[in-house]
């Protein structure tokens, strides 16, 4: 059985000038436009205005905060030590910051399965401080129609003033951002004074300059930008989504077909549903999308939509709801299930992390011991005949106070220390300790023996730590 493909014959030239007549220029490039956000109040906005400001205090204050004489967080990398809450951490205790971070990652994805991007929307430092930047901008050059406006109308002396004066503040906040930062790595009571005097190095204006520009360009100028096109998070924030997921929606069956009409007419009879497309949810918007279209990726689930959608729905007297925080399987009236197989998954993994970061905190001896044996000669015998070996043993305090230790050694019968076993060392002090174990040739049954040495607190016998090494004598 043959088959036939049907074919057209083009003329060239007709085919030309036919393409050129329905031919039109595509932009694959648009120029951004500049997004005002219109100011509104809420349930959401509230609760954004705790979360952003607690998050703001916490950031500026903890590295002024002492306790014990040391800051509450400091992060003093030429020392090689790591101050958090009270207790310091050493290079060796990096696996501890790799299992934050994967606790970190796998909460959030444990919670975008749940609730979408709320940690864009309450909690991301994009958000806490374009915000911040924003609330600024409303105090000096107004609400939304007078930004527009003023943006618009020529350059006149009140337009200059407050430019600059919005300007002013936001290089205060981010030279305020940029200073505090790099507290985190020098302590900041030293680096304000040091700054300001001109006695600090080069590498401290460079970085606190670095992250001043780099608050002021992202906060004040990029803004939406970076949450559209350099925050990988908006990528692949998909993967992790599903029919259940609870974000920002509206719902199209309730609202459509929209449509303006007066507070007192009945929309049935118009033939409308509930929404009156006033356009509020977009002027609201940060990233400046209209939530009507469906899910983006640009929406961050900031819920500004829902508090001014609200605010309308208010005034019509319809139903709040018609955008709110929601799953696919409810707007298509089907059940929504909060706990889903991707949800025990990383729920799973999650607290299984956590478990072990708790374990390993818990289980952590404050106190490092190493034993290197010297392998410039085997062994040798001593005046009184017994057999000797030598080793350095590298010990670390990693207490908050000073410390008297005491060394002892086993796993021969006769092993005995001849150097010192008593000795104290400072808060985070390091100790190279040069030690002579001796040993009965009767005790030595091998050529290669293991014993350990082990390292006590004299004041708290739960600070120990022991390590094991090698002794060698002659062959049997």
């Amino acid at each position: 059985m043959s088959s036939q493909i049907p074919v057209k014959q083009i003329d060239p030239a007709t085919d030309a000038s036919s393409n050129k007549k329905n031919s039109e220029t595509v932009e694959l490039y648009a120029s951004r436009k500049k997004i005002y956000v219109k100011s509104v109040q809420g349930l959401f906005q509230r609760i954004r205005f705790f979360s952003l400001w607690a998050l703001m205090g916490m950031y500026f204050l903890f590295c002024w905060i002492q306790v014990g004489g040391e800051p509450l967080i400091l992060f003093d990398l030429p020392a090689r030590e790591f101050h958090l809450f009270g207790t310091t951490f050493y290079p060796k205790d990096f696996i501890l910051l790799s299992g934050m971070l994967i606790i970190a990652a796998f909460g959030l994805f444990f919670i975008t399965t749940l609730f979408g991007r709320v940690w864009c929307g309450y909690t991301c430092p994009q958000t806490v401080w374009t915000f911040i930047f924003m609330w600024v901008e409303e105090k000096v050059e107004g609400t939304r129609n007078k930004r527009m406006k003023l943006d618009k109308s020529p350059n006149s002396r009140e337009k200059v003033v407050k430019k600059s004066i919005k300007h002013a503040i936001w290089l205060g906040i981010a030279f305020a951002t940029g200073l505090t930062f790099v507290g985190y790595f020098y302590p900041v009571r030293e680096l304000a004074i040091d700054l300001f005097t001109l006695q600090a190095n080069g590498w401290a204006y460079f970085w606190v300059g670095f992250f001043t520009v780099a608050t002021y360009s992202n906060a004040g100028w990029l803004r939406e930008q970076v949450c559209l096109y350099m925050c990988p998070y908006a990528r692949f924030q998909s993967v992790m989504f599903d029919e259940d997921t609870r974000v920002v929606s509206y719902d199209f069956n309730r609202g459509e077909p929209r449509g303006g009409r007066k507070k007192s007419a009945s929309k049935e009879e118009l033939g409308l549903g509930d929404c009156i497309d006033c356009g509020q949810c977009v002027q609201v918007c940060p990233t400046g999308i209209d939530i009507r279209d469906g899910l983006q990726y640009e929406c961050i689930n900031c819920a500004l939509c829902i508090d001014a959608c609200d605010e309308i729905m208010d005034k019509m007297n319809y139903p709040r709801g018609l955008i709110r925080y929601t799953t696919e399987h409810a707007l298509e009236g089907k059940p929504s299930k909060l706990l889903r197989p991707r949800t025990f998954g990383y729920g799973a993994a999650l607290m299984l992390m956590i478990g072990a970061l708790v374990f390993t905190l818990v289980s952590r001896v404050p106190i490092e011991l190493e034993a290197l044996r010297d392998r410039g000669a085997l062994f040798q015998m001593n005046g009184r005949g017994m057999i000797e070996n030598s080793y350095t043993l590298k010990i670390q305090n990693m207490t908050e106070v000073p410390q008297t230790y005491n060394l002892s050694v086993s796993g021969l019968e006769s092993a005995r220390i001849l150097s010192d076993t008593r000795f104290q060392l400072g808060s985070g002090e390091n100790l190279s300790l040069p030690t002579v174990v001796e040993v009965n040739p009767e005790s030595i049954t091998d050529s290669n023996n293991d014993i350990i040495f082990t390292i006590m607190a004299e004041d708290n016998g739960d600070l120990r730590a022991e390590t094991e090494s090698r002794f060698i004598g002659p062959r049997r």
